[in-house]
C-alpha cells in the first residue's frame, strides 16, 4: 500500500523544546538544523514532516545528553532506552517484561514510576510521579506514554491494541491532534496518565529477540514518535487511492466507486473512523504539500497542478488556510531542505 506522507503539529514541537526553554537554552540553532524554520512556532496551524519532527527529536537527545529532553531532574542519558529495551526483552511474558522495564526505569531517575493497576478486566500502566514539579510539562506525559506503548506493542508483534488512555491534566487546546498520536479513547483531569489494554495481552508471549532488538534501536526515535497509520483502515485505503490517482484527487462517488462500495457507505465507515471525506483529502494534500516543499525545489505552479488546484494562487490560499503561513515559510533561503 501506498504510504501517504506524515506531518505533524507545531504544538508538539513546542512541548518537545519545553525542556530546553525551563533551561534557558536557545532553541533556534537546533531547530534550524533540523530544516524547521523558527517563526514557524508561532504559527498554531503550522506542521513539519515527520522527518523534520525525527531530526529534531535526535538533536535534542545529543544535545542534552538526555532521552527525555530535559523534563526530568536527573537526565535519561542516551542508551537508557536500550537498557530498559534490553532488560525486558529477555522476559517470557509481557507482563515480567513490564515489571522489569518499569524496576529499570525507576533505577535510572527519580522523578515518576510506572506502575502496573488493574480495573475489572483492564490492565493499566500509569505514571506515578515522585516530584510534582516533573509533572507540569504535558509533553513528558505523551511522550513517556508513547514511549512505553510502541516499546511493548514492539515486543509482542507489533499490535497492543490501546482501550484508554487517561491523562493527568486537563484537556489542551490541541487535543483533536491526538487522534493519530494516540488512537483510543482518551479521558483528561485523571489521577495519573495511563494507558489501558485488556488484562489477558499480559500473558502474550515477548516475540523478540537480540538481532531484532538491534534493528529497532537504529530507528527507535521514529518508531516511537512519529505516528503510524491503521493500514487496514477505509482511510487509508483512501489515502493510497488518493495517491494513485494524483492529481486526478476523485470526488466521493467516484472514491467509492475505485473502493467497490456506494458513496453512503463510504462516508458511514469514514465517519466511524471519525473523519469526512473532504477532510481527508484536504489532510492529505497539505501534508503532501508541506513534504514536497520541505524535500524539493518544486516550483508552486507546478505543486498546484499536483495537488488537483486550477491555479496557484488557488493553491496558495488553501495552503495558508491549513497551515496560517504561506508556502514560502516552509522553504530556507528560497530552495529545498533537507529530507
Amino acid at each position: 500500500m501506498l504510504r501517504p506522507p506524515v506531518t505533524i503539529p507545531i504544538t508538539f514541537v513546542q512541548g518537545m523544546l519545553s525542556g530546553m526553554h525551563a533551561r534557558g537554552e536557545p532553541c533556534e540553532p537546533l531547530l534550524l538544523e533540523a530544516g524547521i524554520a523558527p517563526q514557524l512556532l508561532g504559527q498554531p496551524g503550522a506542521r513539519v514532516t515527520a522527518a523534520q519532527y525525527t531530526s529534531l527529536f535526535k538533536r535534542l537527545i545529543d544535545h542534552l545528553d538526555d532521552e527525555c529532553l530535559g523534563l526530568l531532574t536527573r537526565p535519561m542519558k542516551r542508551g537508557c532506552l536500550s537498557l530498559v529495551a534490553r532488560a525486558a526483552i529477555s522476559a517470557p511474558t509481557l507482563e515480567l517484561a513490564v515489571r522489569r522495564a518499569a524496576h529499570t526505569i525507576r533505577l535510572l531517575q527519580d522523578d515518576v514510576v510506572v506502575d502496573v493497576v488493574r480495573e475489572g478486566a483492564q490492565v493499566g500502566l500509569a505514571l506515578c510521579f515522585t516530584n510534582p514539579q516533573a509533572a507540569r510539562p504535558t509533553f513528558l506525559h505523551e511522550l513517556l506514554l508513547r514511549v512505553l506503548w510502541r516499546l511493548f506493542a514492539w515486543l509482542v508483534g507489533g499490535q497492543l491494541p490501546i482501550t484508554r488512555i487517561d491523562f493527568a491534566f486537563e484537556q489542551p487546546a490541541y487535543s483533536a491532534s491526538y487522534a493519530k498520536i494516540f488512537p483510543a479513547p482518551l479521558r483528561f483531569a485523571c489521577l495519573a496518565s495511563t494507558l489501558w489494554f485488556d488484562d489477558s495481552l499480559m500473558q502474550a508471549p515477548v516475540r523478540r529477540d537480540g538481532a531484532a532488538l538491534r534493528s529497532f534501536l537504529t530507528d527507535a526515535h521514529s518508531q516511537i514518535i512519529v505516528p503510524r497509520s491503521a493500514e487496514d483502515s477505509v482511510g487509508a485505503r483512501v489515502r493510497a487511492q488518493l495517491l494513485r490517482t494524483q492529481p486526478a484527487w476523485p470526488d466521493l462517488g467516484g472514491m467509492a466507486q475505485a473502493l467497490h462500495m456506494a458513496p453512503t457507505t463510504l462516508q458511514r465507515r469514514l465517519a466511524n473512523e471519525g473523519i469526512a471525506y473532504q477532510a481527508l483529502k484536504d489532510e492529505l494534500r497539505r501534508d503532501t504539500a508541506i513534504w514536497r516543499l520541505n524535500t524539493s525545489s518544486v516550483s508552486l505552479a507546478e505543486l498546484a497542478a499536483e495537488l488537483g488546484f486550477n491555479d496557484g494562487s488557488a493553491f496558495q490560499r488553501a495552503f495558508k488556510n491549513w497551515t496560517g503561513s504561506p508556502p514560502g515559510a516552509y522553504r530556507r533561503d528560497g530552495g529545498s531542505l533537507p529530507s
